[in-house]
């Protein structure tokens, strides 16, 4: 409870905040998720795998951006630093 005072919209602000922050974690979990078998997929060597994870974490990067969770540009170094490991797995597969 952050509003000191507690009126009726300091109470309503907090149940608000509150809500927020719940849909908050619950995006950034499932991105934190995402990006973690992304990786653990492409250091395996699992092509298919990992680009079926890619195009699910690159969505839910857009999906956060839009609904204001995390800015847009942190997403794009997120996207970035995916594409990366990507491209890099991918060499390693051509050699």
């Amino acid at each position: 409870m952050a509003n000191i005072k507690g009126g009726r919209a300091a109470r309503k602000r907090d149940r608000q905040a509150a809500k927020a922050n719940k849909c908050n974690v619950a995006v950034k979990t499932k991105l934190h998720t995402g990006h973690k078998r992304l990786f653990k997929k492409a250091d395996a060597g699992d092509q298919a795998g990992a680009e079926r994870e890619f195009r699910e974490f690159v969505s839910g990067l857009d999906k956060a951006v839009k609904k204001g969770v995390i800015t847009k540009n942190t997403a794009n170094r997120k996207k970035s630093r995916a594409q990366a490991k990507m491209n890099k797995m991918m060499a390693a597969a051509a050699k």
